[in-house]
């Protein structure tokens, strides 16, 4: 990894990255659903779905749900019967999703709090790992991915859900608009925060393209791996195996 990083379009010693976006997350842990609404429209609920459905969660299965914090798609994958493990690297995130999972009169699921790049968890442990929206803010992606082929047991899959690079012509510039003008103002109305929600939109544009990520994700050891676009790549499910 080198010695700086990107937080959004603003390019940060590596050591600062983690504390910089700890911030933010703590700031919008009590709005993420309003962000999530705010960034896609509305549809976030709708890829989270149809992502649960591809990682096709067993029951008795062990998963482990990085970034996960407030329980979106740990509720989702807990439905299958499958034992989740929900790690997250925030506290107020972790205790978003535990408020909800009473709320909703879930059990069961194990809440954790984690650092993607150094997990505690022994190695070969889950049968499979996902990540939705997280890894875009890890500080060394490359250092997770290898920690989440380390934690899977052999046969087992990664899944991660994230915004990407739509290929769509003409869509990139709408959607570009959007986020870059209205997002943040959203952000600055439902939750006082304008410059998270910025921070979120910019750190979507400095992530890597689909075909990168993927050959990111090959590189830490998974085979078979996959991309799904959709609306044409403005977010993408990749996928991969670990034998």
């Amino acid at each position: 990894m080198t010695d700086t990083v990107s937080f959004g379009y603003e390019d940060i010693a590596a050591s600062e990255k983690t504390a910089r976006v700890g911030g933010v997350f703590t700031s919008v842990a009590s709005k993420y659903d309003l962000m999530n609404d705010a960034m896609s429209g509305g549809m976030h609920r709708l890829w989270k779905d149809r992502f649960v459905r591809r990682v096709k969660p067993r029951e008795d299965e062990q998963i482990l749900d990085m970034a996960g914090g407030t329980g979106d798609i740990a509720f989702r994958l807990a439905a299958s019967g499958a034992a989740v493990t929900v790690a997250d690297i925030n506290p107020a995130m972790l205790e978003v999703g535990m408020e909800r999972a009473a709320k909703r009169g879930i059990d069961g699921l194990v809440w954790t709090e984690a650092n993607a790049e150094v997990l505690t968890f022994p190695d070969r442990f889950f049968d499979a790992y996902t990540i939705a929206f997280g890894i875009r803010n890890v500080t060394d992606i490359p250092k997770a991915l290898r920690e989440a082929h380390r934690v899977l047991r052999r046969g087992g899959r990664f899944y991660c859900l994230e915004f990407s690079t739509t290929l769509w012509p003409g869509f990139g510039e709408i959607y570009d608009a959007y986020s870059h003008k209205i997002v943040p103002k959203v952000g600055k109305l439902l939750a006082q925060d304008e410059d998270s929600y910025r921070y979120l939109i910019e750190s979507i544009r400095r992530f890597p393209d689909m075909e990168k990520f993927k050959g990111m994700i090959a590189e830490a050891g998974f085979v078979q791996t996959k991309v799904e676009p959709m609306l044409g790549g403005l977010v993408a499910i990749h996928s991969g195996w670990k034998i």
